[in-house]
C-alpha cells in the first residue's frame, strides 16, 4: 500500500519560533520531539509570505509561474492549468481533505474543491476576519465553509481544524483501510491577529511583550494540537506508513519591542536576518521536519543539502511512486536521495534557484529578490553574503567576489524572463458557469487596483471603516443571459449591521489581540447617491434615494467572454468606492 501523507504547514511562524531550533522563551515540546524523530532538513527555504509558499508547495512551479506573487489583488490564484499536488494524488487513488488556510484562489475554479480536494473545512483568504472571511469571525465558535457550504463550529480554529483532520482520518481507516489518503492541515495561527484563550499565553506574559505572549500562546496552542495529530495516528496503527511533514510557511511576523525605546527589534530567529517578507535568509528559512518509518525516513538526522518548497511535490510523487499521465512541468527536484542519505553525507549538492517577493500587480525585475546557492546568497542583485561563514547575512561580499555576483545576476535575468513569461495572461473568475455555484461572490480581496493606488479592501476591519479604495475583477462570463448583480457595502451575511451605532460584536476580550480590535467593532456606514457596474461596453448606473440604503441590484444581460468587470458607489462627497461584497447570480433563460 502507498504511503498516507499528513502535512501540516503554520502560519507566519519563523524559523526561531520553535523550542527545538533554540528558542529560549517558547515551549514546543511536542513539535521537539517529531523533530528528534524526524529528519530534518536545515537550508529549507519557501516564499517570503503566504500564497507563495503554498503555490510552490502545490503546484512543484516557482510561485509566479504558477500566477502567485501577491497575497491579495487576485495575484494569490493559482492558473486553472496548472496541475496541483492534491489532483495528482487523487488520481493516484488517495482520498484527498485540507483543512484550514487555502489562500488560492476562494471563487470556481481555483476553490480547494475544484483543485483535487475530496473534502474541505477552510476560512476564506488568508486569514480568518480577511474580507472573503465569513463576517464577524474571531477564531473563536466561528462559521467556516465546508466544500463550499458555510457552517458554524464550536471551539477555536486551530482545534477544529486539528479535530476535523483527525474525524477525517479515523473516519477514512474504519471505512477504507487500504486506501492511502492525503491530510493538509494548513493552519491560520500564529498568523495576526494574536487571539488566543489566556490559558496559553498565560505562561509567557511578563517575560516577552504581551502582544509575543499571544503569538507563543497560539504556537503552544499548536503543539499541543500537533501531538493530538500524532496520538490519533497512533491509535490508529497508521504512523509508521504515514509521511508526516511538519513546516511553516514565511519568516516569522512577531516582532519583539524594545519597552525603554518602543522600537521593533527581530525575535529570537536562531542567527538568521530578517522576519516575513525579508529577503534575507530570516524571510524564507523555514523549519521542515519529515518522518516516514516504512519509508526510511526518520531517525532524527540533519540535512544540510539547499532545498525549497517547490521541491515538495517532485518527491512526494517519487517517493510514493505515483503515476500519472498529466504532463509534469516542475522547477522542483525530487530530494529523495537527499532523505535517505546519512547525516552530513549530502550536505552539499549543486543547487540553486531565486526566492521573490513581489507583493505589486505587475511582476518588476530585481524587485526583492534573492538568488540561492548552497554558499552564496545575492540579495536584490547587489548583496552579496558568504552563508558558510557569514549565517546573519552582516558582511557584503560583492566587491570581493564580482564574478559570482555577475555569474548570479545572469541566473536571475534568465530565471525572471521564464517565470514571469506569462504574467500579463489573465487569471478570470468564472461567472455562470454550470459547474460552478449559482451564485458567485466577487470579493474586494481579488480587485485589480488601478494606477495609483497600491493596496485593496482586504480585512474586515477596513470594510468597516469604509476605505475609498477600488477596483475591477477580471471575469469570464462562461453563458451569455440575464445576470442578477448585486452591489453591497457589507457582507450579506451581516444583516443586522446598523452604523455607525452598530452593537460590537460580543468579544472575549481576555482571548482577543487589542490592536484588532478594530477588526470587531464600529464603523461607518456610506453615504450613497448612485451605484455603477461596467463589464466591456456594458455600464449602468442608478441614484441612490433612500439615505441608509447600502446595497443596489441590477438586472444585467451579459454577453459569453472574458472581461473587466467593475462595480462602485458614488459618495455624497463625490469621491467613487468600490462594492466591496458583489454577488452575481445566473437567472433562468426565458424561452423566446
Amino acid at each position: 500500500m502507498k504511503p498516507n501523507i499528513v502535512l501540516v504547514i503554520t502560519d507566519d511562524q519563523g524559523y526561531g519560533d520553535l523550542s527545538c531550533t533554540g528558542n529560549p522563551v517558547l515551549r514546543t515540546p511536542h513539535l521537539d520531539r517529531f523533530h528528534d524523530e524526524a529528519v530534518r532538513l536545515t537550508d529549507f527555504h519557501v516564499g517570503p509570505t503566504c500564497s507563495p509558499t503554498r503555490a510552490g508547495l502545490m503546484t512543484g512551479r516557482h510561485p509566479g509561474r504558477a500566477g502567485v506573487w501577491h497575497t491579495i489583488a487576485g495575484r494569490s490564484i493559482v492558473r486553472q492549468d496548472v496541475d496541483m499536488l492534491p489532483e495528482i494524488l487523487r488520481d493516484a487513488g488517495y482520498a484527498t481533505a485540507m483543512f484550514g488556510k487555502w489562500h488560492l484562489g476562494d471563487n470556481f475554479p481555483y476553490r480547494p474543491t475544484d483543485r483535487g480536494f475530496d473534502h474541505v473545512v477552510q476560512h476564506a483568504a488568508g486569514g480568518i476576519t480577511q474580507q472573503p472571511d465569513f463576517w464577524g469571525n474571531d477564531y473563536f465558535d466561528d462559521t467556516y465553509l465546508v466544500n463550499g457550504e458555510p457552517r458554524k463550529f464550536d471551539g477555536y480554529c486551530t482545534d477544529v481544524w486539528f479535530d476535523q483532520a483527525l474525524g477525517f482520518i479515523e473516519d477514512h481507516v474504519d471505512e477504507s483501510p487500504d486506501r492511502p489518503f492525503f491530510c493538509y492541515v494548513s493552519t491560520n495561527a500564529p498568523h495576526s491577529p494574536y487571539n488566543v484563550a489566556r490559558k496559553y499565553a498565560a505562561p509567557y506574559e511578563g517575560k516577552v511583550p504581551p502582544h509575543v505572549a499571544r503569538f507563543y500562546g497560539m504556537i503552544a496552542n499548536l503543539d499541543d494540537n500537533f501531538a493530538r495529530l500524532r496520538g490519533g495516528l497512533q491509535r490508529l496503527a497508521v504512523e509508521d506508513n504515514t509521511i508526516v511533514i511538519f513546516m511553516t510557511d514565511n519568516g516569522s511576523s512577531c516582532p519583539m519591542v524594545d519597552g525603554q525605546t518602543g522600537h521593533s527589534t527581530e525575535s529570537f530567529n536562531a542567527g538568521l536576518r530578517g522576519g516575513k517578507n525579508s529577503l534575507y535568509d530570516g524571510g524564507h528559512r523555514v523549519p521542515f521536519f519529515v518522518r516516514w518509518p516504512a519509508g526510511g525516513i526518520d531517525g532524527g538526522r540533519d540535512v544540510e543539502a539547499l532545498s525549497s518548497g517547490i521541491d515538495l511535490l517532485p518527491t512526494l510523487i517519487d517517493i510514493c511512486d505515483i503515476e500519472s499521465t498529466r504532463d509534469f512541468d516542475f522547477d522542483g527536484v525530487s530530494l529523495r536521495e537527499v532523505l535517505h542519505a546519512e547525516e552530513g553525507e549530502a550536505s552539499r549538492w549543486p543547487r540553486r534557484f531565486v526566492v521573490d517577493s513581489q507583493r505589486v500587480l505587475n511582476p518588476v525585475r530585481w524587485r526583492d529578490s534573492a538568488v540561492l546557492t548552497e554558499r552564496w546568497r545575492l540579495v536584490d542583485g547587489k548583496a552579496l553574503y558568504d552563508i558558510y561563514a557569514d549565517r546573519a547575512q552582516q558582511n557584503n561580499l560583492a566587491d570581493d567576489h564580482p564574478d559570482v555576483v555577475r555569474e548570479l545576476r545572469a541566473e536571475y535575468e534568465a530565471w525572471f524572463d521564464r517565470v514571469y513569461a506569462d504574467a500579463d495572461q489573465p487569471i478570470p473568475l468564472f461567472l455562470g458557469d454550470p459547474q460552478g455555484p449559482d451564485t458567485v461572490q466577487l470579493n474586494s480581496h481579488d480587485w485589480r487596483y488601478p494606477s495609483g493606488q497600491t493596496d485593496v479592501v482586504w480585512n474586515q476591519g477596513q470594510v468597516r471603516q469604509g476605505l475609498a479604495l477600488t477596483g475591477f475583477w477580471e471575469v469570464d462570463v462562461r453563458r451569455p443571459g440575464r445576470y442578477r448583480v448585486e452591489l453591497h457595502r457589507w457582507a450579506r451575511e451581516d444583516q443586522e449591521h446598523t452604523a455607525p451605532d452598530n452593537v460590537p460584536l460580543e468579544l472575549d476580550r481576555e482571548n482577543v489581540d487589542p490592536t484588532y480590535a478594530w477588526f470587531y467593532e464600529g464603523g461607518n456606514d456610506l453615504e450613497l447617491t448612485a451605484a455603477r457596474v461596467s463589464l466591456g461596453e456594458i455600464e449602468v448606473s442608478q441614484p441612490i434615494q433612500k439615505a441608509d440604503q447600502q446595497s443596489v441590484t441590477f438586472e444585467l444581460d451579459l454577453p459569453a467572454g472574458y472581461n473587466e468587470m467593475r462595480a462602485e458607489f458614488t459618495l455624497a462627497s463625490g469621491e467613487t468606492v468600490g462594492a466591496y461584497y458583489v454577488y452575481v447570480t445566473k437567472l433562468p433563460d426565458v424561452e423566446p
